[in-house]
């Protein structure tokens, strides 16, 4: 699918008579448009991490970062940040396990009866009473949590894979996120995840089972321990024998509205593993644009965008290579460009332009780049991340995930009425788009961030366009540039709208701060 540059360019060859505004965004597109195809060609493979792709891919962009004039900004001088990583495949049909109930004991076969996970350091073995902890959920923001007066020193936590109703999307999706961390703080050794009873716990299985045969990828920071099991749905109800209620008792007082209750379980999980592990290492690439300020000049406003992405994987209609041109070539060029502008700027703040490895792995580069960041983590102001903008309709309004909670949001209003461009509401709420991309990472360690992606209305053709991008293209071979047509013109005020709202945190003496009423602030 190797794409062909010129063909693409020919769009943008300007008119007689251009204006020199016109003629510069042109100029700009045509750039841009050139670094994504050079990311997502077939010579990049793919860029999936820890792969001579990835590496050449890196490369490049530290090429073009020292070109335009960034400054290195990774460790010891240099323009890379390496993140070791393991990539660990458990062996499941050489692991055991067995579960004793009221003093019953028996085998539970792998992964027939449970698969048990790869996404973090696995024990070798493990024997611990489990204790039931309803959904796992500590949610102080909204007075709810299931784990107050519960001991999980040294335990086994067996939790409904599902979050209680009639609370906020968001706040329920970031308190998910933080569940294993939250476990584990409490002295939990391990989980066992139930799908509750429903009528697709079925093909709920088939896909845990599916997903037993990945490797799990995770940083590798020397984390203790931890066991991580997936209980098939026919054993769950099982694990209550002589509770104080039953699962199917749980599961209809938790819908009818009633708060989990959480209690120990007369009940044992013993486990023998066995998995096999590779180092893996890749890096995060950081250009630095020093800041003009010598008053400010130590603090930093990050931009991020993540390049990597799928590699050559299953091919799909006779083609291996997952270019990810959307996902997220278009981000990583669009960084690019957006550093260019802010040069010329002269920002009174420092920008890094982090990016990072490993965000199709679970955010883990971001991550990796939050917890040691080459810069004293408190001077970071905030993050704005560009992830699959999806410049595939035309730019009509924007979506500034995350405006709701933090003073970015004030800055954006101004940047939008400048512009004459709307902020839209995320058509999509039930998908958490906020916290599924890099900006979470910063999130999560209360540093104020917003990501960006082209608006639109939910029910709308632009909506059904996006839609058929995301079924079709999306995580696959066909996210490439001969594929999708691309609104370049509209990308790139989508990229101004980014530096102006990137300059006014750069230059207000006052660094973000969160909303009264955010989450994320607590």
């Amino acid at each position: 699918m190797r794409f062909v540059v010129v063909a693409c360019l020919a769009a943008l060859t300007l008119a007689a008579g251009a204006s020199p505004a016109s003629a510069q965004t042109a100029e700009r597109g045509e750039r841009w448009m050139s670094r994504m195809a050079v990311l997502s060609d077939d010579a990049m493979e793919g860029r999936r991490v820890g792969t001579p792709g990835y590496d050449r891919a890196a490369a490049w962009v530290v090429g073009e970062m020292a070109a335009l004039g960034l400054k290195p900004g990774g460790v010891d001088g240099g323009w890379y940040q390496p993140i070791r990583f393991v990539e660990q495949a458990v062996d499941q049909g050489a692991s055991s396990a067995e579960l004793t109930v009221g003093g019953a004991t028996r085998p539970l076969i792998l992964p027939a009866d449970a698969v048990v996970g790869g996404g973090r350091p696995l024990p070798a073995t493990i024997d611990a009473d489990l204790v039931f902890v309803g959904y796992g959920l500590h949610i102080p923001s909204e007075g709810y949590s299931d784990l107050d007066g519960v001991d999980l020193t040294g335990k086994i936590a067996v939790f409904i894979n599902g979050a209680p109703t009639g609370m906020p999307t968001l706040t329920l999706t970031h308190a998910r996120a933080q569940r294993t961390a939250g476990l584990m703080s409490r002295g939990a050794v391990g989980t066992v995840s139930l799908i509750p009873p429903q009528a697709d716990a079925a093909r709920m299985w088939t896909g845990v089972t599916r997903g037993a045969a990945r490797p799990g990828f995770f940083p590798d920071t020397g984390e203790a321990p931890f066991a991580e099991i997936i209980l098939h749905p026919d054993h769950s109800a099982g694990l209550f024998a002589g509770a104080p209620k039953s699962l199917d008792q749980i599961v209809a007082d938790a819908r009818a509205g009633a708060r989990m209750t959480s209690f120990p379980l007369d009940a044992r999980l013993a486990g023998r593993f066995t998995a096999t592990s590779v180092s893996v290492i890749s890096p995060n690439v950081i250009g630095l644009l020093p800041g003009s300020d010598p008053e400010l000049a130590d603090e930093y406003v990050v931009m991020t965008s993540h390049l990597d992405g799928y590699g050559i994987g299953e091919p799909v209609n006779g083609d291996a290579i997952y270019n990810g041109a959307l996902d997220n070539a278009s981000g990583v060029a669009a960084q690019l460009d957006i550093a260019e502008q802010l040069i010329a700027a002269r920002p009174r703040r420092s920008v890094l332009f982090v990016i990072v490895t490993a965000e199709e792995r679970g955010l883990l580069g971001s991550r990796a780049f939050v917890a040691n960041p080459t810069v004293p983590r408190e001077s970071i102001v905030g993050n704005l991340n560009y992830d699959m903008a999806l410049p595939i309709i035309p730019l009509t309004g924007i979506n500034v995930l995350g405006a709701t909670e933090s003073t970015f949001g004030d800055h954006a209003r101004v940047v939008s009425e400048q512009m004459g461009l709307p902020l839209t509401p995320d058509p999509f709420p039930a998908e958490n788009r906020f916290i599924r991309s890099d900006q979470y990472s910063f999130i999560a360690a209360g540093i104020p961030a917003v990501a960006f992606k082209f608006g639109f209305a939910a029910n709308t053709p632009e909506a059904a366009t996006i839609r058929t991008f995301n079924e079709t293209h999306y995580h696959k071979p066909s996210d490439d540039l001969a594929t999708t047509p691309i609104f370049t013109e509209d990308e790139i005020r989508l990229h101004d709208f980014i530096i102006g709202l990137a300059l006014r945190i750069a230059n207000d003496p006052a660094r973000p701060t969160w909303n009264a009423d955010s989450i994320f602030g607590k």
